[in-house]
Order: C-alpha cells, then structure tokens, then sequence
C-alpha cells in the first residue's frame, strides 16, 4: 500500500481524534499543528505505527512569531519515513512567557543536538532534555539572537545608504559639490 497524504492524515485522526488542527499540505508535504503537550505522543505514535514508520527525524527547528499572542514560539518537527520515502511536518506552539516543550531525546537521539540549537537561539525550553545548555552563542548572554526582539539595524547609520552600494540614487557614489549638486563628468571626446 502506497502511504499517501490522506491515508497518513486519517490515522492521525483516528488516533488524536479532535486534537490536531490545521492540516495544510504545502508544497505536497502534508503539514498539521499539534497541542504542545502532545509533542511526545504524536510522535511516539509516528514512529511506532508498523504503517506509518516515520523513523528518521530529519529537522527540529524553532520560529519566532510575535504577532500570535500566547503562541509566540512554534517549535517545527521534519520526520521522514524513508521506506517509503515520505516526508511530514508538525508544529506545537508556546508561549513565550513558558516556553516549555517535551522533549524527543527519548524516541529520537539526534534531537538532543537539535533542542540544544532551538534554545540557544530561540529560547524554547525542552523539558526533560538531558543537557540543555548554549553549544554556539556564550553563555553570558541574557537574551535569544533569534527571536525578532530587535531592530534590524540603526536606520540613522549613513554608511548604509543604498546609494554608496550603487543602488539607487544618482549613481555618483557620494562625489557631490558643495551645494549638494552631483558633480559633471567633463565630456573628454571634443
């Protein structure tokens, strides 16, 4: 039998009937949210079904969404059935005042790195996780790069004008007279 979106979605629903919303299948990769207290037995039911096999997790991401008040941070699972060479995507949603997800160390080794690289730079905190601590940024710091808490950059800074990059502007690259005026290329044909 041939494990497709639909059949993949329906024990899903057989198995969590209620619980997981917003199945999308964006770019033919079928795509749901799942309860945060969940995590653990949607996956655990992904990995063991003898149908569904989903044995390899391929991604463990963290996004930043500031705009969904109580839900501010989605923690992304990537598992791949690579019998049947099918991929899946699940999201669970926390808020960023506790941001406490289970974590997969248990039913996958590879996430422990994974966790790791999610709270050092989104700040998501894998309960159970056996050594969650920074592995890239130093420990000293009291914030979380990733998450879009930040300005960009300074908008006053004049060395980020576009036109000294040659984009846009008059192309003069900052050659101007006193008065402000581009300066005249003299024409050296005559």
């Amino acid at each position: 039998m041939s494990l497709t979106n639909d059949y993949i979605q329906q024990r899903l629903e057989e198995q969590f009937p209620g619980q997981l919303t917003q199945f999308e299948e964006p770019y033919g990769m079928l795509t749901f949210e799942a309860p945060r207290e969940l995590n653990l037995k949607v996956m655990q039911f992904l990995f063991e079904d003898p149908e569904l096999s989903f044995r390899f997790l391929t991604d463990l991401t963290a996004v930043h969404y500031p705009a969904y008040t109580g839900r501010e941070l989605a923690v992304v699972y990537h598992l791949h059935n690579l019998v049947a060479n099918v991929r899946i995507r699940f999201k669970v949603y926390a808020p960023i005042a506790q941001p406490d997800v289970f974590s997969a160390t248990k039913i996958f080794m590879s996430a422990n790195w994974q966790e790791r690289e999610a709270f050092d730079f989104y700040g998501v905190n894998f309960v159970g996780h056996p050594n969650l601590k920074r592995i890239q940024n130093v420990d000293e710091m009291d914030y979380f790069p990733l998450r879009k808490e930040f300005p960009l950059e300074d908008q006053t800074r004049i060395d980020k004008d576009d036109e000294m990059f040659g984009r846009g502007g008059s192309f003069d690259f900052g050659n101007r007279q006193e008065d402000g005026a581009p300066r005249q290329i003299p024409d050296t044909e005559q």
